[in-house]
């Protein structure tokens, strides 16, 4: 026979945000105050809240009356363009003048993040984020870190982690599909540094796009820097290779719009002769390419929003789970990949 239980469970979270029909961290959120709740939702909540005698732990009491409302934003990408896109949607999450971020440039050297760790661990920030410049795994700054710490862009290399990263192998796959539904079957992929893991996904989601299509690419896959110059390069020798390509995914904007020199300088006229895609969505090239190029957005301040809000979450006492989450990215359609008629 089963032991008799000394008396009914307290009851949690878990059960207040069943009873009031909405998610764990809904339910911290209008049990803490915050603005960002309904206040049909709030009202829902605490209703099932003192219906079920729900009452805060001492713990998260204390987490809460001990906040400093800041949150440190830890980067190696300063000068790079991932990290602003990122910082602005975090900032979005957090709310002006609720949350000050202070921003930490670790410039990718190990020593100085750990002088920027213990200075904002000094300020008592109540949660940090740590963004890196590319998306390979990067070293954990350890389980020991007294604050929730969610790592956005660069992963973790501890499967322990919460690290939130932009889902590259789809971008590719969209990339492709898009250019087939515009009725291109001759596709070449050129990009950039092949250690680079957003290289390598990219090109296994492009290949799987092709496969469903029942085509290959055309050639190999043309690696080398993540600049213009290369994409011009490597499209005048493409070009010259197999002058029948139709179509050009580039792991890069810089790349394409290298890619549209070459075929303007070639008389190659985009779309109509060669399409050509790029990726990142960067809008200041983007945008301003002639034809505008088509783009895989990475959606970046998404990914920053989310990120302070998984930040937000763990500060309120939800446990916003571990491992590497891969945010869906978007297909930004311009001019460069009009379909044929």
């Amino acid at each position: 026979m089963a032991p008799k239980e000394n008396g009914p469970r307290a009851a949690t979270l878990t059960d207040v945000a069943r009873r009031a029909g909405v998610s764990i961290a809904t339910a911290s959120k209008a049990l803490n105050n915050r603005d960002d709740v309904a206040f049909t939702t709030r009202q829902r909540v605490l209703q099932a809240a003192e219906a079920l005698s729900f009452t805060p732990n001492a713990m998260a009491k204390g987490l809460l009356a001990g906040r400093t409302g800041t949150v440190g934003l830890l980067t190696s990408d300063l000068e790079g363009r991932f990290m602003i896109p990122i910082l602005m949607g975090a900032e979005d999450a957090f709310g002006a003048g609720q949350v000050n971020v202070f921003l930490c440039d670790a410039r990718g050297d190990a020593i100085r993040e750990k002088h920027h760790l213990r200075a904002l661990l000094s300020r008592r920030v109540d949660g940090i984020i740590v963004v890196g410049r590319q998306t390979d795994p990067r070293p954990s700054l350890g389980q020991e870190i007294p604050v929730p710490v969610v790592y956005a862009y660069a992963p973790s290399d501890d499967p322990s982690d919460l690290s939130l990263t932009p889902d590259n192998y789809s971008g590719g796959r969209l990339a492709i599909e898009h250019l087939v539904a515009c009725g291109r079957t001759r596709i070449a992929h050129i990009t950039g540094d092949p250690t680079y893991a957003a290289a390598q996904d990219r090109i296994a989601g492009a290949r799987s796009g092709l496969q469903a299509a029942g085509l290959e690419l055309v050639g190999e896959p043309m690696f080398s820097e993540w600049t213009e110059h290369w994409g011009r390069d490597a499209a005048a020798i493409l070009l010259q290779r197999h002058p029948d390509v139709d179509a050009i995914f580039c792991g890069s904007d810089q790349i394409a719009r290298g890619v549209l020199d070459t075929a303007r300088e070639l008389g190659r006229k985009v779309p109509a002769d060669l399409a050509v895609i790029g990726y990142d969505n960067w809008e200041v090239l983007s945008t301003n390419s002639r034809p505008e190029l088509t783009s895989i957005d990475a959606n970046l301040q998404q990914l920053g929003r989310q990120a302070a809000q998984r930040v937000f979450d763990a500060i309120d006492g939800v446990d916003i789970g571990e491992g590497t989450h891969h945010l869906p990215v978007r297909l930004v359609i311009r001019g460069s990949t009009i379909p044929r008629r």
